[in-house]
């Protein structure tokens, strides 16, 4: 298992009466992609604060690639990369004045920091806009050049607050191929969206609602815990019904209608892994096993029933309250 660059214990923040996050305890390995998710108001951003030095927690602890963020905030804000709901590129500035602004902030000035904005520029693909300034940029442009300066001092920790928010689909496809790199080259990416479906790019998802954590695994474990399962379409295999009945029991699928001569084939899968692909191939055959229709739930349907779930509706004629 790979050691935790992330570790947040109990973590609660109190503004007054109000508590914004409740009891939190998170862990993040090093080198992975970490989705965390919830509805407007759930804690989010106020977590991310918290895990970054900049809010205080009211109790818990909060350690980040080593260093504990209550004691040493500043010292942990040096050694990770922020980027915020709102590209924080000033305007007024050219992208290339940017860089050197926060080149400046990361001790990083002349011969290297052309070094290391020469490979920034080139990976997001940035050499056209250098010379623009941010406010005449388009948003999905601009939203890499945000990612790029997050980067730009090379940490081994990435806050993405919402990244993708008002970008278009296109935009948003090509901003996660970046976030990916970023990971495939050894750094930890913390990651929030509203985007429910951009958490099957992560490794591990956490839910958070009314500032409480309601889940916390991997996208195919959420599904074996809070789907029915992947949906799955296929011609029927010729042979016996009997025994095609008991192979795909055997193999782990449930049969939502008994099959029959010429029928399509209706199953559902609690987790649905490559064995599992491997054994449904093997009893329908190679004329069949490329004619496989898969309907995997969406983390939208899996979020709704959690949020079900954490809040169930009161029994009829409960008190509910004004």
């Amino acid at each position: 298992m790979s050691p935790s660059m992330i570790r947040a214990q109990h973590l609660t923040k109190r503004f007054g009466a109000f508590t914004a996050v409740d009891d939190l305890s998170i862990d993040v390995a090093q080198g992975s992609l970490f989705a965390f998710l919830g509805a407007n108001g759930s804690g989010k951003s106020t977590t991310i604060k918290m895990l970054i030095g900049l809010l205080t927690p009211s109790q818990g602890e909060v350690v980040v690639d080593g260093v504990d963020v209550i004691a040493r905030p500043r010292r942990v804000r040096d050694r990770i990369g922020y980027m915020g709901q709102k590209v924080s590129l000033y305007q007024g500035l050219t992208l290339r004045e940017n860089v050197e602004f926060y080149g400046g902030l990361y001790g990083l000035a002349g011969a290297a920091l052309e070094r290391r904005w020469c490979a920034v520029r080139e990976r997001f693909d940035l050499a056209e806009a250098e010379a623009e300034r941010p406010e005449h940029l388009p948003a999905g442009l601009r939203q890499r050049a945000g990612l790029a300066l997050a980067t730009l001092h090379q940490p081994r920790v990435l806050f993405l607050d919402e990244p993708t928010a008002g970008v278009d689909v296109h935009s948003r496809s090509l901003f996660w191929d970046r976030i990916q790199d970023e990971v495939a080259a050894g750094v930890t990416v913390f990651v929030t969206t509203h985007f429910l479906e951009e958490a099957e790019y992560c490794d591990r998802v956490s839910f958070i609602d009314a500032g409480r954590l309601i889940a916390d695994a991997t996208p195919d474990g959420l599904r074996a815990r809070w789907s029915d399962g992947s949906r799955i379409r296929c011609p029927r295999p010729p042979g016996d019904a009997g025994r095609l009945r008991e192979a795909l029991r055997a193999a782990g699928f449930a049969i939502e209608a008994e099959p029959e001569d010429g029928a399509e084939l209706r199953l559902r899968a609690a987790q649905l892994d490559s064995a599992a692909l491997a054994a449904l191939a093997a009893i329908l055959g190679p004329a069949l096993a490329g004619r496989v229709h898969i309907e995997q739930p969406t983390m939208n349907e899996i979020f709704t029933r959690l949020i079900e779930s954490s809040n169930p509706t009161p029994h009829a004629g409960a008190e509910t309250g004004p």
